[in-house]
C-alpha cells in the first residue's frame, strides 16, 4: 500500500521522458549547490560527479506519508524528520558529513534523528556502526555515530531530542569504548584505541555543552587512551592484547606491516589518526620537528598512481585527514601541494576514476571538500583547514534554515596547475593569516580571497612563533 502512495506520487504519467527530465532537473539543483568556475574540463567532471556521488546517501526510506520501518519491524510515522537509511560510519564521518552540515544540513538532522530513533526502536540502546535497512553489520570500528552527532550539534543543527541523543552516546561508549582496559583491542588494538579516544574526545566537548562536567571529565581522560598503546622502545603504536602486554613479535617489516593491530591499513597509517590531540601525538614522536619529518616520510614513499600502498594510502579512510595535518605542524604549504597532487591522481573521469572504494561516498567527498580548498581534520570541533582550491571561483549556497548568510565564496586569484601555493588571504576584505576558517564563519555567509603563485609562501598562515621555529 504504501509502496503504491509512493509510486503514483513522484510517477503518475508513466512518460519515460518526463520523468528523465524531472530526474535531471532534480539532481541539477542538488549539485548546484555549489557553483565553480575554473579547473580543466576534467576537473569539473570530477568534481559534479564527486558532488553527486555524496547525495546518494544517505537514502530516504520513508513514504510519502512519513511512514517508515522502524528498527521493532513495526510500522512508525512522522513528520518532524525523514527516516534515512545506509550509514557507513567509519567511512563517513570524516568528510561525507562534514560536507553535508554546510551544503545539506538537513540531511545531517534527519540521519541523527533516524539513528537515535533506531537506537531506540531495537532496544538495544546503542548508536550501530555500519547500519543497513535498520540492521546493524558491525561492520567496522569505533563510535563514529558519536563523531556525526556531536559534530551537528556543535554546528548548530540540533533538530533532534539531544538528551536521548546524549544518553545513547553514552551507553554506546560504556560498551565498546576504552574505560575497561585503557585500550581496545576489537579489530586491532591500535586502530580501535584509537579511533575510540577520538570519540571519547567528542564525548567531552558535548559533555561539556551539556553541563555534565564529571562526564566531561571523564571522557577527556579517556580521550588520552591512545597513549597507552604507544611503545617508546619501538617509538611508534603497537597493539597490546587482554593482558596488557605487547602483542608479540614485533613484525620483520615493523609498522608497515598490514594488519598488525590495524583494521584495513598498518600502524603507519593508523598512528596518525589521533586528531584531537595533535600536540600529544607530537609529544609522543619527540616533538613537532620529529612529527614534521616522519610525516614527510608517510608522503615521500606514495607511488605515483597513489593505488593500495604501505605509507600514504588515499584508497582507503584511515589516513584521509592526513594530508591536512602539515597546517596543523607548520608547514601549510605542504598541505597545499599534497591535496592538489591527490586531487590530480587519485580522481580522474575514467572507469577506473578512484583508487580506492566509493565508500558511500566518502572518497568523493574528500575530494569535493579539498577541491574548494577546506577540509576538516577532528569532526566535532568547528574549523576547517584551509588548502589550495582546485577551481578559480566556488560559490556556496546557505541553508537559510542554518545559516545567517547567503552563500560563502571562495575565489583564488591567479590559480593554476602551477600556481598551487597560498601567498596571503582575505576574509570578507580583511587580511587572514589563519590557516583555517570557522564553521560560523562559513554560514555567516562571506568571500574567503586567496592570491596564489607558483612558489610556497612559508610565512602565511603561521603564528609569528611558529615563523621563528
Amino acid at each position: 500500500e504504501g509502496a503504491k502512495k509512493n509510486l503514483l506520487s513522484e510517477i503518475d504519467d508513466f512518460d519515460f521522458k518526463s520523468v528523465r527530465d524531472k530526474a535531471v532537473s532534480l539532481w541539477s539543483d542538488a549539485v548546484s549547490k555549489i557553483w565553480i568556475e575554473g579547473g580543466s574540463e576534467e576537473d569539473k567532471y570530477n568534481f559534479y560527479t564527486a558532488l553527486y556521488h555524496t547525495m546518494i546517501d544517505p537514502r530516504s526510506f520513508t513514504d510519502v506519508d512519513g511512514s517508515y520501518r522502524g528498527g521493532d519491524n513495526q510500522i512508525h510515522k512522522t513528520d518532524k524528520f525523514t527516516k534515512r537509511t545506509i550509514f557507513s560510519g567509519w567511512d563517513v564521518f570524516r568528510s561525507q558529513f562534514p560536507l553535508q552540515t554546510i551544503i545539506n544540513p538537513e540531511i545531517v538532522n534527519d540521519m541523527v534523528n533516524s539513528l537515535i530513533e533506531l537506537a531506540d526502536e531495537t532496544n538495544r540502546g546503542y548508536f550501530e556502526r555500519w547500519e543497513f535497512l535498520n540492521s546493524y553489520s558491525g561492520c567496522m570500528l569505533g563510535n563514529p555515530a558519536i563523531s556525526v552527532m556531536v559534530d551537528a550539534y556543535n554546528k548548530n543543527i540540533r533538530n533532534f531530542n539531544v538528551q536521548k541523543g546524549y544518553n545513547i552516546a553514552k551507553v554506546t561508549s560504556e560498551k565498546f569504548g576504552n574505560q575497561q582496559l585503557g585500550f581496545n583491542t576489537f579489530k586491532g588494538a591500535i586502530s580501535s584505541t584509537l579511533e575510540l579516544s577520538y570519540t571519547e574526545w567528542c564525548m567531552s566537548l558535548f559533555a561539556d555543552s551539556l553541563g555534565y562536567t564529571e562526564d566531561a571529565e571523564k571522557y577527556r581522560r579517556l580521550s588520552k587512551s591512545y597513549v597507552n598503546v604507544f611503545d617508546h622502545e619501538k617509538r611508534w603504536f603497537r597493539p597490546k592484547g587482554e593482558d596488557g602486554n605487547w602483542v608479540e613479535p614485533w613484525p620483520e617489516k615493523g609498522r608497515l606491516t598490514q594488519d598488525y593491530g590495524s583494521r584495513e591499513s598498518n600502524p603507519y597509517q593508523q598512528g596518525w589518526f589521533v586528531p584531537h590531540d595533535i600536540e600529544g601525538l607530537c609529544a609522543l614522536l619527540g616533538g613537532k620537528k620529529a612529527a614534521l619529518a616522519d610525516l614527510n616520510n608517510l608522503f615521500k614513499n606514495v607511488p605515483k598512481d597513489m593505488m593500495w600502498n604501505d605509507f600514504y594510502n588515499h584508497a582507503n579512510e584511515p589516513v584521509h585527514h592526513v594530508p591536512f595535518l602539515f597546517n596543523r605542524l607548520g608547514a601549510p604549504w605542504q598541505t597545499q601541494y599534497w591535496t592538489r597532487q591527490i586531487c590530480k591522481t587519485a580522481y580522474r573521469n575514467a572507469v577506473k576514476g578512484l583508487v580506492g572504494n566509493e565508500d558511500v561516498g566518502q572518497m568523493s567527498a574528500w575530494y569535493a571538500l579539498s577541491a574548494i580548498g577546506i577540509h576538516p581534520i577532528a569532526p566535532g570541533e568547528n574549523r576547517y583547514e584551509i588548502t589550495s582550491p582546485v577551481f578559480n571561483r566556488i560559490e556556496i549556497k546557505l541553508d537559510s534554515k542554518y545559516a545567517k548568510g547567503l552563500t560563502f565564496t571562495i575565489i583564488a586569484n591567479n590559480n593554476s596547475d602551477e600556481n598551487i601555493y597560498v601567498q596571503s588571504a582575505k576574509l570578507n576584505g580583511q587580511n587572514w593569516n589563519n590557516c583555517w576558517i570557522t564553521h560560523d564563519q562559513i554560514v555567516a555567509g562571506g568571500v574567503l580571497e586567496l592570491e596564489m603563485g607558483k612558489y610556497p609562501n612559508k610565512g602565511w598562515g603561521l603564528k609569528p612563533k611558529e615563523k621563528t621555529n
